[in-house]
């Protein structure tokens, strides 16, 4: 394990449902860029998976903060842009919300500086948008294309509007609107390069991989629990299926780290890709809050602080992921004939 990586284990440990303690070491600018996790596609990531991992099973609000920051620099890093400065902290602001649109346009007075744009509006779900440095937010240009752009958030023209956020998961990980005023941008990419690219699929995957290391003590809880002395049968029952969900979801987040450094597939197969790997976390972390809610019972859940806190904190972080509309996703992405196995 790097030494970098090491600090903010430990930074995750002290974490306990709080932001603080992973966004001071983000600003403490140890390990920038790839000497933090490996870039997804240059050979190391599974390393980068196996540290989103090992982060969440420290703590699921860590491994919030910590995710979107590492893909903000590796979309960055695919993109030829260097980050602004040592100790940003990112986030990557992409949803569209009906009656929220943020708009694009060339600084007025800067011909021919290709760099200068500012932007307008309202951006929704923009997590911890009051709190960081700086974000890759995706905004309308005037052609109607969505292109990416790099803001600084501590600038006078971003203002982060309240929110009634009331969350029991990912409580301090507000997801509030930003709302941008004149506020100066640089482009990342070309229009539509954000969604176009491979490492939009991998970053995905990356997300999954947070989700599966989130898991990892209910794991331990739920086997400890059907070794014990006197345990039932459904203890063991259920305990059994959540192990073959999960080692079924490792080997399939390995495979994809496998399938990412090597060729690398784009287009169908890279979506088909991150589509049936999300999909396969989900169900195995869907199956494993169950199993903790059944087997280890309501009096875990209100009278074990770290245990009910990772719970309500991995039950909202994976809901980012859409079941039904994610599965027809992926059937578009099917190539004709059947899967190519």
């Amino acid at each position: 394990m790097r030494p970098a990586q090491q600090s903010y284990l430990e930074a995750a440990a002290s974490c306990s449902g709080r932001v603080g303690p992973l966004l001071a070491a983000l600003e403490g600018g140890g390990g920038a860029g790839g000497e933090l996790a490996p870039f997804p596609g240059e050979g190391r990531t599974a390393e980068r998976f196996a540290f989103l991992q090992r982060v969440a099973a420290e703590d699921v609000t860590a491994a919030r903060v910590l995710e979107p920051h590492l893909d903000a620099l590796a979309i960055l890093h695919e993109a030829g842009v260097e980050p602004p400065r040592p100790g940003s902290t990112f986030g990557v602001f992409a949803a569209e919300a009906p009656g929220s649109v943020l708009r694009a346009a060339p600084a007025a007075g800067a011909a021919g500086d290709a760099d200068a744009w500012v932007l307008y509006g309202v951006k929704p779900w923009c997590s911890l948008g009051a709190r960081l440095t700086d974000a890759l937010v995706t905004a309308t240009t005037e052609g109607g294309d969505r292109r990416m752009f790099l803001v600084s958030l501590r600038q006078p023209g971003v203002t982060a509007e309240d929110t009634a956020w009331v969350a029991r998961g990912l409580a301090e990980v507000q997801s509030g609107r930003l709302r941008f005023d004149g506020a100066t941008a640089r482009p990342v990419g070309d229009a539509g390069w954000y969604l176009d690219r491979p490492g939009f699929r991998w970053g995905a995957i990356g997300v999954a991989a947070a989700w599966w290391g989130g898991c990892l003590p209910f794991a331990d809880a739920l086997i400890a629990k059907a070794k014990r002395a006197g345990a039932n049968q459904l203890a063991a029952s259920r305990a059994g299926r959540v192990y073959r969900m999960l080692d079924a979801a490792r080997a399939h987040l390995a495979s994809a780290a496998a399938v990412i450094d090597g060729p690398g597939p784009g287009g169908d197969d890279a979506a088909a890709i991150a589509h049936a790997v999300r999909g396969t976390v989900a169900d195995a972390v869907v199956e494993t809050l169950a199993a903790v809610r059944d087997v280890l019972g309501p009096a875990a859940l209100a009278f074990d602080e770290s245990l009910a806190r990772r719970y309500a904190d991995l039950d909202l972080y994976v809901s980012q992921y859409h079941r039904g509309p994610d599965d027809v996703s992926l059937a578009t992405h099917l190539p004709d004939g059947g899967p190519r196995w």
